[in-house]
């Protein structure tokens, strides 16, 4: 009997990636939705109808889905918790219909990966017959302590102070200034608390759970509550070509909801002298005060180094007077810029940051010192990590009004610039840049669970042909 010239082909498995709309949760969503595609797999980003035209990314297709304001005027207007009722019900409703798209063509979907923000995603899947993957913004440690609020090993309101800390397993000692605000204060953020607390209400039904970190940075904190947090850490979730390398072009996220002024900024920078710049952003949602905005403009100019500032057009009102005639040949403000790039030329010296977690990735990732200031939320334990932790930066402590005068900010500044322990701090950011590469890379721990995932993937996808 003749053998067959046909050539069998075996199904590709297809995910679905569905992020909160906002930038700090479709960029490592995104880049997560690339690194699958770059192992074979169909990826498909998910989002809402406003932001679905911000992203562009060769190997990743993008769909929309409604959270209830498609025409863009009333979106998140009125209360946060009722902008995530109408995402819950009208994604529900639209990311059903995205995956009946799929059902009958080549290329149904084998899973979706959700926001860790979005729970109702997993019923959805599960409805379906697909997998589920939950998939975590935050850090570990961050994750541990929502963990165990919801395991009810900690209780609210977490009652903290400098002479008690608060001591859970695989942590550090938290005094009250680590904590996220909201936990200590549950009445300040209760849509926001209970949004993040929800992200556990049905994780145990989870197939996958992903996290946007890496074993060398936060081994300890994620096997503390592994029973509770099963998570597999892939990331860091920072574009290829700063990290392995092993994405063809892979040089930025692919997704902006801002214009970038990438070559206004890399022409100003490459007439600076190495690592001589101090680069001062606080991401796309932080709006600090006026005082604030004061003492670190005073502070920029008290310093001995240049520096670049992203002020955003909404927050340009809040400097002092006359400060932008008195920065002329020492300092640029711009609107915006490519934060990746930024950090990645020679002429950055330290990293003026709020410690959101993807920015604090990133100043991991591109071995950037940075300085500390962190405003809400999460980023409390960020901060004490980068200067305690890690040992790649120094925190602004702030007076009892919740503002880092001036003179605090330019002692950490120059602390990082030009103190005693600089090139102590440079020496830990390589080392942790060094570690961040080699988790990405072929049989990094990162890379090595990607692959499990899509090996997984695969199987199923087999065994349905």
């Amino acid at each position: 009997m003749e053998k067959s010239n046909e050539v069998v082909c075996i199904p590709t498995p297809h995910v679905m990636l569905l992020p909160y709309p906002s930038q700090g949760h479709i960029n490592p969503l995104l880049q997560f939705a690339k690194r699958l595609a770059a192992k074979g797999v169909r990826a498909t980003l998910a989002t809402t109808k406003n932001t679905v035209n911000s992203i562009h990314a060769a190997t990743v297709a993008v769909e929309p889905i409604s959270d209830g304001f498609d025409d863009g005027g009333s979106a998140k207007a009125g209360k946060e918790g009722d902008y995530l009722s109408s995402l819950r019900e009208h994604g529900s409703e639209s990311l059903s219909q995205l995956l009946n798209k799929y059902k009958n063509t080549k290329f149904p979907v084998s899973c979706i990966i959700y926001d860790a923000f979005f729970p109702w995603a997993l019923d959805v899947a599960k409805q379906h017959g697909v997998f589920g993957a939950s998939f975590f913004t935050n850090s570990a440690a961050v994750c541990a302590i929502f963990s165990h609020i919801h395991g009810g090993t900690l209780t609210l309101p977490v009652n903290v102070d400098d002479d008690k800390p608060l001591v859970l397993p695989g942590l550090p000692p938290l005094n009250s200034c680590d904590v996220p605000t909201f936990i200590r204060a549950p009445e300040s953020y209760p849509a926001y608390l209970a949004m993040k607390l929800s992200q556990f209400s049905n994780l145990h039904e989870a197939d996958f759970v992903f996290a946007n970190t890496f074993l060398d940075l936060e081994r300890q904190e994620a096997e503390s509550v592994e029973k509770s947090w099963p998570a597999r850490l892939v990331g860091p979730m920072v574009p290829s070509a700063y990290l392995d390398g092993r994405i063809e072009g892979d040089k930025g996220y692919g997704a902006s909801l801002w214009k970038p002024l990438s070559e206004q900024c890399a022409a100003w920078l490459n007439t600076k002298p190495r690592e001589s710049v101090m680069y001062v952003s606080f991401g796309s949602m932080v709006s600090l005060s006026s005082k604030q905005m004061e003492e670190m403009a005073w502070a920029l100019l008290s310093t001995n180094s240049h520096f670049l500032w992203v002020v955003r057009e909404t927050e340009r009102q809040k400097l002092p007077a006359g400060f932008m005639d008195s920065i002329k040949g020492k300092g640029l403000i711009v609107s915006w810029c490519n934060q990746l790039e930024t950090l990645a030329h020679p002429a950055i010296g330290c990293f003026l940051t709020h410690c959101g977690w993807n920015s604090t990735l990133e100043g991991l990732a591109l071995g950037v010192p940075m300085v500390a200031l962190p405003q809400w939320s999460d980023q409390m334990m960020d901060a004490k990590f980068i200067e305690e932790i890690w040992g790649v930066g120094v925190r602004a402590k702030e007076d009892e009004f919740g503002v880092a005068g001036r003179e605090e900010l330019l002692y950490c500044l120059k602390a990082v610039m030009e103190g005693e322990r600089r090139e102590e701090m440079r020496r830990n950011a390589a080392k942790w840049r060094e570690l961040a590469t080699k988790a990405t890379h072929q049989g990094g721990s990162s890379d090595n669970a990607i692959d499990e995932f899509v090996v997984k993937l695969k199987l199923v996808a087999n065994e349905g042909f």
